[in-house]
């Protein structure tokens, strides 16, 4: 599982999603950067940013 805490780039922010791959976290978190916090141009250093602040989260058992 995979694991992206928006409050880790947008200070304030309770926002967060886990899914099994990187690629589903990473439409969620730009989704999430539209509509929440009226991003309209996602750049590169934006997708950058997200990127590294995924975690790989163990599986609940």
């Amino acid at each position: 599982m995979k694991e992206f805490h928006c409050g880790s780039l947008v200070p304030g922010c309770e926002w967060h999603t886990r899914a099994g791959e990187e690629a589903e976290v990473m439409r969620r978190a730009v989704d999430h950067m539209r509509e929440t916090h009226g991003e309209t141009v996602i750049r590169e250093t934006m997708i950058e940013a997200i990127r590294s602040r995924i975690e790989k989260i163990r599986d609940a058992a």
